[in-house]
């Protein structure tokens, strides 16, 4: 039986609002807190986990019904890497800049919870059509996240947006150290609450 009768549009805001990999669920903090130091870190990884997010779906939704309860975990995880190792190989061939700037969490993408958790709760239960939804919906939630925290990060560390100086100055370059990622994604989910506790109030009221 089909695990949810949720509407496309609603099954990417899920994923981009609701059940925010990183602001709602904490998912995936090692790239959040290792990569987004810029705006465009966080686009081109966001890119490559909505790539294998959505093809790791799409192909556990197309063979669930072959997958052996026992080794659903290993066949998620293969899957997961043939599609990192695609978009591995591409981001090295036709953008070796991002990927060098990227380096090995581009790999990491195998061990990023939020993809097989979404292969475990939603693809193995559900129709391709669904599933590639809801991956949309994930994998967009990520870049959201990811892209966010960039912006802060970049603007109040470096100064600049996309690698253009904005500010003339670079104002606290605590914002691009390790810690500042805490930081900031801390802020980011205290407020996605405060807004999701206003929301459930008025609706109430």
């Amino acid at each position: 039986m089909p695990a949810t009768t949720k509407t496309n549009s609603q099954l990417i805001i899920n994923g981009i609002l609701n059940e925010n990999p990183i602001f709602r669920l904490a998912l995936s903090m090692c790239p959040a807190v290792g990569i987004s130091t810029t705006v465009m870190n966080g686009l081109l990884l966001g890119i490559a986990v909505l790539f294998v997010q959505v093809f790791s779906s799409c192909t556990i939704s197309v063979i669930r019904n072959y997958i052996h309860p026992k080794i659903r975990i290993p066949t998620y995880t293969l899957t997961i890497a043939t599609w990192v190792t695609v978009i591995d190989l591409v981001l090295a061939a036709y953008m070796p800049a991002a990927y060098k700037e990227m380096g090995i969490f581009v790999k990491l993408i195998v061990a990023f919870a939020i993809i097989t958790m979404r292969l475990e709760m939603f693809a193995c239960k559900n129709s391709v059509p669904a599933s590639f939804w809801d991956s949309v919906g994930m994998g967009l939630g990520f870049m959201f996240a990811m892209m966010t925290l960039g912006f802060v990060r970049e603007l109040l560390g470096m100064g600049t947006l996309f690698g253009y100086d904005i500010l003339g100055f670079k104002p606290l370059l605590f914002f691009v150290l390790p810690a500042a990622g805490f930081f900031c994604v801390g802020i980011m989910m205290a407020m996605f609450n405060y807004i999701e506790l206003a929301y459930n109030r008025k609706k109430k009221g």
